[in-house]
């Protein structure tokens, strides 16, 4: 099937037969050019390659700290184990070990604080936890802990959601373009005489 499409232009008789000359005429500056396929390896890494630029992107990968991910290093500063440790060093080793099963452990390993960070963060967040609102609505921005600025859907009570969507609408963007993109290179070459027909530059015009 692949083979007789192969042989299939999107363009007429007439057309394919004036690309020809052209072709052949032209001296590409001493380059000559065959009409052959993308070899199916190159075309692989090209997938690859693509996937792997929109994977190691994706906005789950970017998300910024907040105030959440921290709620567990913030009431580890207050255990009576931390409290006695006089090395900030050691102090916040054992805060890490404190949080091994944190359920946002990649979040804290891609955002890591020290133990100065933290003392000016957990007044900050201390404070929220009291007004009970949900510190995932919360970003750290330098040494703020300030309401983030995403504006998601409302709330029954009319206040919006402000946490990071794990989509956006670059992200959209970039896909809907690249799929274009190559859409139109596809069509381009497919205009192009079949690939059974090779250029000779050396023919006579």
């Amino acid at each position: 099937m692949f083979k007789d499409y192969d042989q299939l232009s999107l363009s007429n008789d007439q057309a394919n037969e004036k690309a020809k000359k052209l072709w052949e005429a032209e001296s590409l500056g001493g380059m000559t050019e065959d009409n052959n396929r993308l070899p199916i390896p190159v075309l692989w890494l090209l997938i690859l390659t693509v996937l792997t630029a929109f994977a190691v992107t994706f906005p789950l990968w970017g998300q910024r700290p907040n105030a959440q991910i921290y709620e567990g290093y913030v009431k580890a500063m207050d255990t009576p184990e931390v409290k006695a440790i006089q090395d900030d060093a050691a102090a916040m080793k054992k805060i890490l070990e404190m949080n091994q099963d944190s359920p946002y452990r990649a979040l804290l390993d891609r955002h890591p604080v020290t133990m100065d960070d933290l003392r000016v963060l957990k007044p900050q967040i201390d404070a929220l936890i009291k007004q009970g609102v949900d510190l995932g609505e919360y970003t750290i921005v330098g040494n703020k802990v300030a309401q983030a600025n995403f504006e998601g859907n409302f709330r029954p009570d009319g206040t919006r959601i402000r946490k990071q969507p794990w989509w956006d609408k670059g992200y959209f963007i970039d896909i809907f373009f690249i799929f274009f993109f190559f859409l139109g290179v596809v069509i381009v070459v497919k205009h192009l005489p079949a690939y059974g027909w090779q250029p000779r530059h050396d023919r006579d015009h």
